[in-house]
């Protein structure tokens, strides 16, 4: 009786090492992280403490602006994209469970049948049915079990390297949600800087038409020249040509929008609103928080970790593999006693491979999972590298262009006084209308890059608050164990 049970004695103290896992254990790689970032932030802003400043949740609430929010608020609903990206998380999360499923045996089962004869050659059709006493037809309903050990770890490498698979996806959908989001406040901004640049060139409009009332009276009294009057159409002319321009772009960011918020065009209108306000100061933390804080990097990083796992996967190999089967079932003659079936039959066997030669294939499998990890590394650290990039990049640029607002404000000051000069001076007489198309071509000027500045100041400050990683953490992507065991 305890002959059929041999193989798995004799397995016995293989399947002991089955704890054993062969290949690298994983460490995450080392990554540029400086103790603190080069650029300075604007005066007034103060780095985050340790947890208690760090952007969370919602960022776009930082700047008061509630048709911001409820457009924000659509996009993890509606965005094609982020739901694209949660369909690959959920994808690669049905991986784990398929990789999972090699931990356990295999349990088949089948109808079969045979059919015997006793006697003589005198054979015919009637006995191939049955109706012939020489002829029996045996069913048998055998269970079929095999299971192959993981004895060096390969398939529990697999199932980590899938969960941390699925974790990447997990960070893509947030970096997807973070990149999409951003983008529509840059588009929000834009097309408020559009209405502020249409609202300032509204004024103009309305200030030239003006002066062209006052050149035609003055040609009228003599006191001008016709060219005087021509003059002052084309500087009128201009500006309401600009100010028909800007309803193209205004137009295509509208719908841009239309499309961040999964919806067409016809069904999303953002009412026009002068910018008024300044960026919101950035609680900034360390350099260091980028790695917990980016989900572009998350993603990268587990990329890292599953790529390791395809290492010990390789190394695996090297090693014999071990196959258990069994088989189980009834037989009868007739198909209605299969269930009462008074004949039992039982198999037990195991198998030990070892590939002896194969001309280096294994190892050379093996050299090709170091490469690979090698390229995920050079990936993360080049993630990191470009995320402190536009950190560096967005701090620069909001306190360049805050001193570059300040010297603007004196530009438009002087622009005014030199504009109201030249006014006086063509009113006496003592000036030509030259001097006035100057004054207020430098004020227009001034003014729309002013209104494009302030622009640029709000974008910017959306990039840091992107490249800070929005008021996502690490802490959010699902734990291995809670992939592997769901």
């Amino acid at each position: 009786m305890t002959r059929p049970f041999a193989p798995l004695i004799a397995a016995a103290p293989l399947l002991l090492l089955a704890a054993c896992a062969v290949g690298p254990n994983y460490k995450r790689p080392a990554a540029p992280a400086p103790v603190a970032f080069k650029e300075q932030p604007p005066p007034g802003w103060k780095e985050a403490q340790p947890g208690d400043a760090l952007l969370k949740g919602k960022w776009w609430e930082l700047y008061n602006d509630p048709a911001l929010n409820a457009l924000e608020d659509q996009v993890a609903l509606n965005n094609q994209n982020v739901l694209q990206a949660e369909a690959q998380f959920r994808e690669a999360r049905t991986a784990v469970r398929a990789a999972r499923s090699s931990l356990f045996p295999t349990l088949g089962v089948g109808i079969s049948s045979s059919v015997t004869r006793a006697g003589g050659s005198n054979s015919n059709l009637n006995a191939l049915s049955g109706s012939s006493p020489a002829a029996r037809i045996t069913y048998s309903l055998p269970l079929d079990v095999s299971w192959e050990p993981d004895l060096w770890g390969s398939i529990r490498r697999g199932i980590t390297g899938a969960a941390e698979t699925a974790q990447s996806f997990a960070a893509l959908v947030e970096n997807a949600r973070l990149l999409y989001q951003a983008e529509l406040a840059l588009d929000y901004f834009d097309i408020h800087g559009i209405d502020s640049d249409a609202d300032l060139l509204t004024r103009t409009v309305a200030s030239y038409q003006e002066f062209l009332t006052l050149t035609q009276a003055r040609y009228t009294g003599g006191v001008a020249s016709d060219l005087d009057v021509a003059q002052a159409e084309s500087q009128l002319y201009s500006a309401q040509s600009a100010l028909t321009d800007l309803g193209v772009q205004r137009a295509q960011f509208e719908h841009a929008i239309a499309n961040l918020v999964g919806k067409a065009p016809v069904d999303v209108s953002v009412p026009p609103m002068v910018l008024n306000t300044l960026p919101p100061p950035v609680p900034l933390g360390v350099p260091s928080q980028l790695l917990e804080r980016r989900p572009d990097i998350a993603a990268s990083e587990r990329r890292v970790a599953a790529a390791n796992e395809q290492i010990g996967i390789a190394v695996a190999a090297l090693y014999p593999s071990l196959s258990l089967s069994g088989s189980a079932g009834a037989q009868t003659g007739g198909l209605t006693k299969l269930i009462s079936a008074p004949t039992y039959l039982w198999s037990l066997g195991g198998g030990l491979a070892q590939t002896l030669f194969d001309a280096g294939r294994r190892r050379a499998v093996i050299a090709g999972q170091e490469a690979a990890y090698d390229v995920t590394v050079a990936t993360y650290r080049e993630t990191v590298l470009m995320a402190l990039q536009q950190v560096e990049d967005n701090l620069a640029a909001l306190r360049i262009l805050e001193t570059e607002a300040a010297k603007l404000e004196q530009a438009i000051s002087s622009a005014n006084r030199a504009l109201t000069i030249a006014t006086a001076q063509y009113r006496a007489g003592t000036t030509s209308y030259l001097t006035v198309l100057t004054s207020q071509a430098a004020l227009l000027s001034a003014q729309r890059n002013a209104v494009n500045l302030q622009t640029r100041r709000l974008i910017a400050s959306v990039q840091l608050i992107q490249a800070l990683g929005g008021g996502w953490d690490a802490g959010q992507l699902p734990s291995v164990p809670t992939l592997t065991t769901k």
